[in-house]
């Protein structure tokens, strides 16, 4: 019994001890990830505002019911094109990150680290520079080289940012010039760690592309590059530089008017200054987000378990 006391005691001990170690960090982290959370979690309560600075009061989930059940304030559709950009943009990553690394992978193929090196180049430069260089150098309605080349191939100039549906299609190209690289560098990896053996079996036994690429390539990577596509998709689904930068930025709007859920949410708060309405869907991204990584996590538990 003395040697049981002595022994939770020392453990008692190391644990007190180790937190003690730990509790500036602890504290820290409070300071500067849990208590903003908490603090938006309050204000999306209240209706703050630049007209309710300081006198602001509490009111319940009252901004929340506006989000969620008031149809006219947007946030719906704003939450309908995030789900629409992320989905066309995995799915476009994914099917031309898997072809290009496909290619890379050719034995034949010569030049093949230079061809790497530049398909990296993209995702080397800042993302600002190279939205705006889009945005000035591609997209512009005047000047743009896209319709520099309309115009010598006799067509009419297009306004390319004007229109919600051809911002949206220029948004994407956009976001697949700055991801694609990243998701074509992790294929390439998992691609090149295939056994050979498996390839020239199923060519001997007459398997074609098709089947090769069903049976031998997507099974065997997929553990692979299934961490790189949760982050990809958490990454895609708060863009915010992309669409803000090529359309909705302050003084230089180009027409079209697609929200995401993050831009909605830096109008709300910067633009109308309605902080508490846009505290409230901020947690509610936070919230959709956090259900989301749970999802994913019971999801890759089961699979490590099945497997």
């Amino acid at each position: 019994m003395k040697q049981q006391v002595s022994r939770l005691s020392k453990t008692k001990k190391n644990i007190l001890f180790a937190y003690s170690w730990s509790l500036p960090s602890l504290l820290l982290i409070s300071l500067i990830v849990i208590f903003p959370i908490l603090y938006t979690g309050y204000i999306s309560l209240t209706n703050m505002n630049i007209y309710h600075w300081t006198d602001y009061t509490v009111q319940g989930l009252e901004n929340y019911k506006d989000a969620l059940f008031v149809l006219d304030n947007g946030f719906l559709a704003a939450l309908f094109m995030t789900i629409i950009w992320t989905v066309v943009n995995i799915v476009l990553q994914l099917v031309i990150a898997f072809i290009l690394a496909s290619l890379l992978n050719i034995k034949e193929l010569k030049m093949r680290n230079l061809y790497k090196t530049l398909l990296i180049f993209p995702w080397a430069m800042p993302g600002y520079v190279s939205i705006l260089l889009w945005k000035t150098g591609m997209f512009n309605s005047q000047f743009g080289l896209l319709n520099q080349w309309m115009v010598k191939a006799g067509f009419e100039p297009v306004k390319w940012l004007a229109s919600d549906h051809m911002a949206f299609i220029c948004c994407t190209v956009v976001n697949l010039w700055l991801a694609l690289p990243f998701m074509i560098t992790i294929i390439d990896g998992a691609l090149q760690s295939v056994e050979k053996s498996y390839y020239e079996s199923s060519v001997l036994e007459g398997a074609t592309w098709v089947q090769r690429t069903r049976y031998i390539t997507l099974p065997i990577i997929r553990p692979i590059i299934a961490p790189s596509v949760i982050i990809t998709i958490f990454t895609t689904f708060k863009q915010f530089d992309v669409i803000y930068l090529l359309t909705q930025q302050v003084g230089s709007k180009s027409g079209a008017n697609i929200h995401t859920i993050l831009t909605y949410a830096y109008e709300k708060a910067f633009i109308t200054n309605n902080y508490g309405y846009s505290s409230a869907i901020s947690m509610i991204i936070f919230a959709i987000l956090i259900g989301f990584s749970l999802i994913m996590n019971v999801k890759i538990r089961e699979e490590g378990k099945a497997s």
